[in-house]
């Protein structure tokens, strides 16, 4: 989940050294996976990340309210002898730490390029003219897909001359936009204003 600068190239020694934290997360997640059943918690452990740079083992996890977890920080710390860090996560948080794949076939955009989670509502969904169904809008964390944010632009033909989608002839500097519904798509211009694509 760390989101820190590229410092340099990996050494061998890096690479070394990351194997080996890879194979400490995947047994701090058996244990911890197994301790939180013993306790019978009412937590989802989603991911086990060991810091590059200090011992320190983080624990994300998912959980409808709060968990107390006091205990199991305290025999996770004695199974393995370092400062053990809980972080709750939210449903984007999870998706972007498990990651897969969305409905367009592409890499989920939060694993791989999104930076942060900006507010999404269904307005942006009517902008677009995209049918309302709720399995069609959500993402793999069942909230409102985030790409209904960062493709609005384009769909409204604010960003690109091309498709608007919006019904009405979008001009700007560059020339007219058009609209899909005003045949700026097809037919080699936009019916609404004349001008030619």
């Amino acid at each position: 989940m760390s989101t820190d600068k590229v410092v340099r190239r990996a050494t061998q020694q890096d690479i070394t050294t990351r194997l080996r934290h890879q194979h400490r997360e995947r047994e701090a997640q058996r244990v911890a996976v197994m301790k939180i059943r013993e306790r019978s918690l009412p937590m989802k452990l989603v991911r086990v990340e060991q810091l590059f740079d200090s011992p320190r083992l983080v624990f994300y996890f998912t959980a409808e309210g709060r968990v107390d977890f006091r205990e199991l920080v305290r025999e996770l710390a004695l199974a393995f002898r370092c400062r053990i860090e809980m972080r709750q996560v939210g449903a984007r948080d999870e998706a972007k730490l498990v990651g897969g794949y969305g409905t367009c076939g592409r890499p989920l955009c939060c694993t791989t390029w999104l930076p942060g989670f900006a507010p999404v509502s269904i307005k942006m969904a009517k902008r677009q003219n995209l049918s309302l169904n709720p399995s069609r809008l959500s993402g793999l964390c069942g909230r409102l897909k985030c790409c209904l944010r960062y493709e609005l632009p384009n769909a409204a033909g604010e960003q690109f001359a091309g498709c608007a989608n919006e019904g009405s002839c979008s001009r700007s500097g560059g020339g007219c936009g058009g609209g899909c519904s005003s045949g700026g798509c097809s037919g080699g211009g936009c019916q609404s204003c004349g001008s030619g694509a």
